[in-house]
C-alpha cells in the first residue's frame, strides 16, 4: 500500500478537478488517497465516482491554537454529520466576507484587483487567499504572501471566523473521524506548535501528527516522531498536494500501512 492522506482539489484551493485527482494518484503509484479540501466536502462525490483506489473522506480546517493558526485534518469523517457540516458552512460564508474585505484593502493599497477577477480564478471554489494572491500576481505584485499584502497580520489581511483546535478535534471525533494535526512545524509558517501544545491536544483527543511533510526538514520530522511516540500519537505522512499551486508531487510523503490501519481503527472507535 502507498498512502497519501492530504490532498486538495479545485473544490478548495487546488488546481486539479476532484474527478481527475484519483487518476493522477493512481498514476503516481498510490493505492490510498485522502481528499482533504479546506472546509468543504464538495469534491468528494466526483472524486469517489472516479476513484479506482481507496478514497478517504477528509477535510482540512484552520483552527486557533493560543494566538496562532494551525490546520487540522479530519480523516474518515462522515460528511453528513450535521454539526460539522454547519460549522464548515459558517467558515465558508465567512471566507467570502473576508475575501471581499481583503480585495478592498488591496485596492486601497494600490493593487487594481476586483472581486470578479478573484471569483474567476477560484472557478466556483470557496474564495481564499491563494485566489487573491493569484489576482495580485496577475497585476504585477510579486510578494503577495508577505506582510506587505495578505500574509497573516499583513496590511491587507482580515481576521476570520475560526474554531479553537480543541473544539475542532471534538467535532471531527463526533463525526466518526480521526483528527491529525497538519504540518505543525512547517518552515513556511510563522509559528510552530510546541511539544507542550501537542501534549494538550493529545489529551483533547488528537489522534496523530503529520510528521512527514514536504515543508518539514528531516531534523524536524525526527523530533516530531519522538514527540508522537512520547504522547501515544500516530505519525502520518502526506504530500499536501495542491496541483500546480505548489511544487509537490502526489505521494511525495506517505503514511505507513500500519499507521493507516491504526487511524482507521481510531476513527471507527469514536463513530
Amino acid at each position: 500500500m502507498t498512502i497519501d492522506l492530504h490532498a486538495h482539489s479545485t473544490a478548495s484551493d487546488g488546481t486539479t478537478p476532484p474527478a481527475e485527482l484519483p487518476r493522477l494518484a493512481a498514476e503516481a503509484g498510490l493505492t490510498v488517497l485522502a481528499l482533504t479540501d479546506h472546509d468543504t466536502f464538495a469534491g468528494l462525490a466526483a472524486a469517489s465516482a472516479a476513484a479506482d483506489l481507496e478514497l478517504v473522506p477528509g477535510v482540512e480546517t484552520s483552527c486557533r491554537l493560543d494566538d496562532a493558526e494551525v490546520h487540522l485534518l479530519g480523516l474518515f469523517v462522515d460528511p453528513g454529520y450535521e454539526p460539522l457540516a454547519a460549522e464548515l458552512e459558517l467558515i465558508r460564508t465567512d471566507r467570502t466576507r473576508r475575501a471581499v474585505r481583503m480585495i478592498e484593502r488591496c485596492r486601497e493599497l494600490g493593487a487594481p484587483i476586483t472581486l470578479a477577477q478573484v471569483e474567476t480564478i477560484a472557478a466556483g471554489a470557496p474564495l481564499g487567499r491563494p485566489h487573491i494572491a493569484a489576482a495580485l500576481t496577475a497585476v504585477g505584485v510579486t510578494d503577495a504572501f508577505t506582510a506587505n499584502w495578505i500574509a497573516d497580520g499583513g496590511r491587507a489581511d482580515v481576521p476570520k471566523h475560526v474554531l479553537s483546535t480543541v473544539d475542532a478535534i471534538g467535532l471531527v471525533r463526533a463525526a466518526g473521524g480521526a483528527a491529525v494535526l497538519a504540518h505543525p512545524r512547517s518552515v513556511k509558517r510563522r509559528a510552530e506548535v510546541s511539544d507542550a501544545q501537542l501534549a494538550v491536544l493529545g489529551a483533547a483527543g488528537l489522534t496523530g501528527i503529520e510528521v512527514d511533510h514536504p515543508e518539514q526538514p528531516p531534523e524536524v520530522r525526527a523530533r516530531l516522531r519522538e514527540v508522537a511516540a512520547e504522547l501515544g500519537l500516530l505519525a502520518t505522512g502526506s504530500s499536501d498536494f495542491h496541483g500546480d499551486r505548489k511544487p509537490v508531487r502526489l505521494g511525495e510523503c506517505t503514511t505507513s500501512p500500519e499507521v493507516f490501519a491504526a487511524l482507521r481503527t481510531a476513527a471507527v472507535s469514536v463513530s
